[in-house]
């Protein structure tokens, strides 16, 4: 059976991997440490901080805070 494609916001992690240079991981190392912070705060600390494109930012941001919500 193949490998089911990713959908919502990680459907973005692989452009965002090639494009800047960094695994997700360390991305979302990033916006953790921000916290606790607005949503659309650490968009635009994404963004300021590191030229990464409004889409790119807030797939990271909506895919980590819906992480960390579901690990309680």
């Amino acid at each position: 059976m193949a490998e089911e494609k990713p959908k919502g916001p990680a459907s973005y992690f692989p452009s965002i991997e090639k494009k800047y240079g960094r695994p997700i991981s360390e991305w979302q190392a990033l916006v953790r440490q921000a916290c606790p912070a607005k949503h659309m705060e650490l968009v635009a600390m994404l963004k300021t901080d590191h030229a990464m494109g409004h889409g790119h930012a807030n797939a990271i941001v909506a895919h980590t805070l819906a992480e960390d919500k579901e690990k309680g």
